[in-house]
């Protein structure tokens, strides 16, 4: 197994060092963001993790390597690169095999995070149980992650153009904790309110630190979803979010689209709708998980 992964020089050190680590996904620079936002991002979120006292380890597939930390030109690189193959579970052995980019979603992030012995992640928000899955049977992989692999998730919340109450139920059925940080009610991406309550809410990185070590220690298989609300001045209207959804979601089913484009198309769609307001609140709720992110590793590296 260990063939098959690299750690950045930043990485090796923070590990030797007994630094804490935060993963980082590579899907949010190569699809879920434009150029040069993304690349931008990317680095300004590295940075954020380094400021509050840990390790940047972003993920991503090349060359037959899992790369656990990338450096500046990689990063440029994912941003620009045309093909880059969006990586799920399914998508792990044939990628390393033909030795091509794979950028990892949050499902892929969680499995090389684990195998690089990192418990802490931090991304923009978790896929889930799509709208009409009761006949599509269209389920994101991260909820099966979830349930099997130890990685705590730090995320806006379930993003709003999915069943966020099936998605809900999915994850208890799987044993899955869904924490609010800070927050009683389930966020939904963009929005502060999702219209329905965690599982345990949460105040302080010590305290969520403390539930994961209980959990771990406890032989208990699978993750955490830790879910840390947009910030106040950046989130979008729950009613306006929602009628564009309504629309991007009906164009999406005149339009045919189906399985894993439905997200990247669905997120477009808002992107052009709001002419643009998604895309600064998803750039600043994941400035904002770094954060919180970066802290919750600290307080759990303190806590081993």
């Amino acid at each position: 197994m260990k063939e098959f992964i690299v750690l950045s020089e930043e990485v090796k050190a923070g590990q030797a060092k007994g630094l804490p680590i935060v993963a980082l996904e590579s899907t949010i620079i190569s699809h879920g963001m434009p150029y040069p936002q993304n690349v931008q991002t990317a680095r300004e979120v590295e940075q954020i993790i380094r400021d509050n006292g840990a390790v940047p380890a972003t993920i991503a597939l090349i060359d037959g390597k899992i790369k656990i930390g990338l450096s500046d030109e990689e990063l440029e690189m994912f941003g620009n690169a045309q093909g880059v193959a969006k990586t799920s579970r399914r998508d792990l052995g044939y990628l390393l095999a033909t030795k091509k980019l794979g950028a990892t979603t949050v499902a892929a992030t969680m499995i090389c995070a684990e195998l690089a012995g990192i418990e802490i992640f931090v991304t923009g928000g978790i896929g889930g149980v799509h709208r009409g899955a009761e006949t599509t049977m269209d389920i994101s992989a991260d909820l099966e992650e979830l349930a099997q692999t130890n990685v705590a998730v730090i995320c806006a919340g379930a993003k709003s153009i999915l069943d966020i109450g099936l998605t809900l139920e999915y994850l208890e059925t799987k044993g899955v904790p869904v924490v609010g940080y800070g927050t009683p009610e389930l966020p939904a991406f963009y929005t502060r309110q999702s219209g329905f309550d965690v599982n345990f809410k949460l105040d302080t990185p010590e305290e969520v630190a403390a539930m994961l070590r209980a959990k771990w220690d406890l032989g208990l298989r699978g993750g955490a979803v830790i879910a840390n609300p947009i910030p106040e001045a950046e989130a979008l209207e729950h009613e306006f979010i929602t009628s564009i959804i309504e629309k991007a979601l009906q164009e999406a089913e005149e339009n045919g689209i189906q399985g894993k484009n439905v997200t990247p198309f669905l997120l477009g769609k808002v992107k052009e709708l709001t002419e643009g307001k998604s895309l600064d609140a998803n750039i600043a709720l994941v400035k904002n998980n770094a954060v919180v992110g970066a802290k919750i590793a600290v307080a759990y590296n303190k806590a081993n």
